[in-house]
């Protein structure tokens, strides 16, 4: 669990429960942590990714992005999607669609190809999005975070609010 940095969490801030984090500990800029937790992505009992080799970036009032590593996802159900993104923390991001027979999703995932020395950790990874694709974290199944941009990871474990919901778009 990541520990409070001992910044002041904003009055509309949630109090954490026991076992929770609040993402309003989380810092700014954002980190990189190991996760060993199994983190999974499964469609329709097809493995898509199954690590216990993650990386979390935390960032303030963020829920958690999972970044899983590239030898731990079945990459021959992906493929590289035009365009990219840029992070002010992290760089340039490509995405990924999954394509089946069974199945096409469009921008399922990103990865950073051109990243920021500071977040060389997570280079090549790839962090799926949870309204797009089921995802687990040790068996719990990953809400997606409110808003359609963001790709944060929501469980139990966090306490909010987290931005991406209306009336968010300025913190």
């Amino acid at each position: 669990m990541w520990q409070f940095t001992g910044q002041q969490r904003p009055s509309f801030a949630e109090e954490p429960k026991p076992g929770q984090e609040s993402v309003w500990d989380y810092p700014r800029p954002p980190i990189c942590r190991g996760d060993k937790r199994r983190i999974t992505v499964v469609l329709d009992r097809h493995v898509i990714a199954d690590t216990r080799n993650a990386m979390r970036v935390l960032e303030t009032a963020s829920p958690p992005t999972i970044y899983i590593p590239p030898d731990d996802i079945d990459l021959s159900v992906l493929q590289r999607t035009a365009g990219t993104s840029f992070c002010e923390w992290k760089g340039s991001a490509g995405y990924w669609s999954l394509v089946t027979p069974e199945a096409r999703i469009k921008d399922v995932a990103w990865s950073y190809d051109s990243i920021n020395p500071r977040f060389a950790e997570i280079e090549g990874f790839l962090c799926f999005y949870p309204g797009k694709i089921p995802c687990l974290i040790d068996g719990e199944t990953v809400r997606p975070q409110e808003g359609g941009f963001y790709g944060g990871w929501v469980t139990n474990e966090i306490a909010g609010p987290w931005k991406g919901a209306r009336g968010t778009g300025g913190w």
